[in-house]
């Protein structure tokens, strides 16, 4: 199929700036020592010694190059053992050598870290605060490590593991379960910050005239709002987060709790949330568009469960993660961010000094881009095949890069064109091949839709006509060509 079109194409600058500002990195993670169940096969995996404390010092320290300022303890105890040295219950770690609670804190304390400490778990991941048991061995555990860790000095608050759902309106009974353990808190270390965080953005009913109200009877200081992209609790989760965190950021306006993001980098290796099944290594680009939404909504910080075990530094000496990959997605991250002056941009804005025109008749370059939703009507859709698409610029061109927007949505059989080829030609009659493009595509997409930005190489001779033909393995959905400077 050949497509012919003349247009003004939308011209776009390369800037590290989204539209409400710079996009925030990641600057927390949740640290889990236990494991639980397949969920954990490779963040905690069942051959490793978790409780080591030279490899939490390891992990420590490459979690601070990562970038991290703030370190979340999910739970200091499980199946009824202490990762800390408890006098309430028997320990994970061999006795006489230094529990993994400890030299967490200490290697914190010497990078100017700081913790949250955890007050679970009394029995195991499904503690049930309804249960007066479970209530008062948290009780009893939050008393034992405030006296063991409150004047430590990377000790900066506490994590209460109350993820109870928002959605569709927060219940009394979380609300009433994080006071009581909120008051507990504040009478054993007045001056440390409080922050739960729960899920169910997705399924909250933000117009109920008790939603707000609910949200400021807690006792808090910081609510990390579970972001649940990595859980695909909706088919395309995105789109609506987007506006929801908005709706968030109207509601915390108002109160003085602070507004943070726990943004999912994870997928699922087989089933999603699943408890048979693996978590690993989301894509880039699905993680990078989560970054933006929750940056656009003006959350004050960004944590995610959790960057240690699914990102990992290629030569760690203590290897966790999923082989390979969680390599590639630390290096990716810390390409982005990271090793970079500042924030690579997630959005592009037209050039400043540059006359725009647009041209009704195609959504190529109509300066609107599809989302991660297949629905979107900026979607062009192309079938298997290949494809031919003829372009003729407003004006010519030199020394600029090229990128087409692609959809990857693998569950729909969606994803971007195998191959590229650009071809250039000053008078329209006469083309030359400039660049072959063979975009990759993240192997862990079994669940998740994600917006693609395809290279098409940087153009350094004269371009006003532009020839692109597509090879699309599948069907393709592609939208909105840029020249960037």
């Amino acid at each position: 199929m050949k497509r012919v079109l003349t247009l003004s194409l939308c011209i776009w600058a390369t800037i590290s700036m989204a539209m409400g500002g710079n996009v925030k990195p990641v600057t927390g993670t949740f640290i889990n020592l236990a494991y639980q169940d397949v969920r954990n096969r490779y963040t905690n995996p069942a051959g490793v010694d978790m409780t080591d404390p030279q490899l939490w010092e390891a992990k420590i320290e490459e979690m601070h190059r990562m970038g991290m300022e703030y370190l979340i303890f999910m739970a200091v105890a499980n199946d009824g053992k202490a990762f800390y040295p408890s006098t309430l219950m028997p320990h994970h770690h061999p006795e006489g050598r230094k529990s993994p609670v400890e030299a967490i804190m200490d290697c914190a304390a010497r990078l100017g870290m700081k913790v949250f400490m955890s007050t679970g778990w009394a029995e195991n991941q499904d503690d049930n605060l309804r249960i007066p048991r479970i209530k008062q061995r948290q009780m009893e555990m939050m008393a034992e490590l405030a006296g063991l860790f409150g004047s430590h000095t990377a000790f900066y608050g506490w994590y209460l593991p109350v993820e109870d759902c928002l959605g569709p309106v927060l219940t009394d009974y979380a609300v009433e379960a994080v006071n009581a353990l909120t008051l507990r808190a504040r009478e054993l270390t007045p001056d440390a910050k409080i922050l739960i965080s729960p899920y169910g953005i997705f399924n909250s009913d933000f117009d109920h005239p008790n939603y707000a109200r609910q949200i400021g009877r807690l006792k808090v200081d910081i609510i990390a709002y579970q972001d649940e992209v990595g859980c695909v609790r909706e088919r395309f989760p995105l789109p609506r987060l987007r506006e929801n965190w908005k709706r968030l950021a109207d509601i915390h306006a108002s109160l003085p709790i602070e507004m943070w993001a726990n943004c999912e980098n994870f997928t699922w290796e087989r089933g999603t949330n699943d408890r048979t099944s693996a978590l690993i290594p989301a894509a880039p680009e699905r993680f990078r568009a989560q970054l933006e939404a929750a940056s656009d909504a003006g959350v004050e910080r960004i944590v995610s469960f959790m960057m240690c075990g699914i990102f990992e530094e290629p030569h760690s000496g203590y290897a966790l993660g999923q082989p390979k990959l969680s390599a590639k997605a630390a290096k990716e991250y810390c390409d982005w961010y990271v090793g970079a002056e500042s924030p690579r941009r997630l959005r592009e804005e037209p050039l400043e000094g540059v006359k725009v025109a647009l041209c009704s008749e195609t959504r190529l370059a109509d300066c609107i881009r599809g989302d991660e939703n297949t629905s979107h009507p900026a979607w062009i859709h192309l079938p298997k095949g290949e494809h031919t698409i003829e372009l003729t610029l407003a004006g010519e061109y030199e020394d600029v890069s090229l990128h087409l927007g692609a959809l990857n949505y693998s569950p729909e059989g969606v994803v971007p064109p195998a191959r590229v080829a650009v071809y250039g030609s000053a008078d329209g009659i006469t083309y030359k091949l400039l660049h072959t493009s063979q975009p990759s595509v993240w192997p862990n997409n079994l669940h998740d839709a994600w917006v693609q930005e395809l290279p098409l190489g940087h153009i350094t001779s004269p371009l006003r006509h532009l020839r692109m033909v597509l090879s699309c393995p599948t069907k393709c959905y592609i939208d909105e060509l840029t020249i960037g400077k």
